[in-house]
């Protein structure tokens, strides 16, 4: 039984990962997991923006989904680490 997708694959894929500012290493930690699950993201390419008053941050990484299966399992990874308040 195959799960339909409506996304074609492969393709470029935005993530948006938040988290409070002040957890130490949360780049660094959150580069990690998109590693595991999409070894060929360019780590030069995620983006990081502050929140307005400073509280959060916000890193997009943009990967190569390969797969339903991969994006489901990145986001589960990142949705489970102590650091990340949200991932959309």
């Amino acid at each position: 039984m195959s799960e339909e997708s409506l996304i074609e694959y492969p393709c470029e894929f935005p993530i948006k990962i938040m988290g409070k500012s002040e957890a130490s290493r949360f780049a660094q930690s959150v580069l990690e997991v998109v590693l595991h699950h999409a070894p060929d993201f360019d780590a030069s390419s995620m983006e990081m923006r502050a929140s307005r008053e400073g509280k959060y941050i916000s890193l997009t990484c943009t990967v190569t989904a390969t797969s339903k299966t991969q994006l489901d399992a990145l986001y589960v990874e990142l949705c489970d680490h102590p650091d990340v308040v949200m991932v959309l």
